[in-house]
């Protein structure tokens, strides 16, 4: 009798301990998840925790949209999915959730969008199988306040800052070309940052490449543009980007051939989402031989034929 209690009281245990896991051993600590919402200064987003009961992806999805969708007890906050536009559609491909909102998205404030963002990106990545997001209004891709593409994001990106702007920054890893030692090739380089996001990441890049390589890799790539060079404008329209400088762009003070520092905008430039070619302009004039061996008339696309590989 004594031996069947004992085997009794284990299966009983096991029976506990089955009974504490979620569909695919999903512990009970493992279903709180963190819903997001836009706090009403529109200055940040605040986490609640939410215990999740959904059991597949579709069914996670569901339910956290249908917390996104659902008023906080707490009047200072305001739901992500309830701040005057609509979610049409979702689906997930290749691990990217794709959200399709109604044309009222596109009214918001910048910053308002991007904390919206924000919190859609950081709750519903939570979703197993979820790694990106990507918002499309009615269909066509979604385009910040400065005209760029947003394309895919991820929780990483959004970073709280302290002050008045948290969550009005993203974080990014730029691959920035810079020149060799003896500035006849490209070296690339890597930067993670974190950058306003009221900036488009076009104009960031040019901005990048202005400061020139950082000290991480300072002994073995080098600047290639003029670092008094003054930005006049950078756009993207059907792929190409239009980066237009002032007319110090044209003085050369380092050692770097024509085609190396040409070719760092172009190459950094083409790393970007939505930017296939670049054309470069000087004051808005493009008909112009760049230290007269290269035309800027000209549409540039990637080259790297021009990229040294580091010893």
């Amino acid at each position: 009798m004594k031996n069947s209690y004992r085997w009794l009281a284990v299966l009983l245990v096991g029976a506990l301990l089955c009974a504490g896991c979620g569909s695919g051993g999903e512990s009970g600590l493992g279903r709180i998840k963190r819903i997001y919402y836009v706090n009403n200064a529109e200055t940040g987003v605040e986490m609640h925790e939410y215990e999740m009961h959904a059991k597949t992806q579709e069914e996670a999805l569901e339910e956290l949209i249908g917390q996104l969708e659902t008023m906080p007890e707490k009047l200072e906050y305001m739901a992500p999915l309830q701040m005057g536009f609509s979610l049409l559609s979702y689906r997930v491909e290749d691990s990217i959730l794709y959200l399709d909102m109604s044309a009222e998205y596109s009214t918001m404030s910048p910053t308002k969008e991007v904390l919206v963002r924000a919190a859609l990106v950081r709750t519903l990545c939570q979703v197993e199988g979820v790694k990106y997001v990507v918002i499309t209004v009615e269909g066509s891709q979604l385009y910040d306040n400065l005209g760029n593409i947003v394309g895919l994001m991820n929780a990483e990106q959004f970073i709280d800052n302290a002050g008045d702007e948290i969550n009005a920054y993203e974080r990014v890893t730029l691959k920035l070309y810079f020149a060799n030692e003896d500035g006849t090739a490209l070296i690339v380089t890597n930067r993670t940052m974190a950058y306003n996001t009221n900036i488009s990441m076009e104009r960031l890049v040019v901005d990048e490449l202005l400061k020139g390589p950082g000290t991480d890799v300072a002994d073995v790539a080098y600047p290639t543009i003029n670092p008094n060079t003054k930005v006049v404008s950078v756009s993207v329209r059907d792929g190409i980007c239009y980066v237009n400088f002032d007319d110090t762009f044209l003085t050369q003070i380092y050692n770097v051939s024509s085609e190396v520092t040409i070719y760092s905008i172009v190459n950094s430039l083409a790393e970007l989402t939505g930017v296939n070619k670049v054309q470069i302009s000087v004051n808005g004039e493009s008909d112009i031989m760049y230290r007269e061996n290269i035309s800027l008339s000209t549409v540039f696309e990637r080259n790297l034929d021009l990229v040294a590989t580091v010893e």
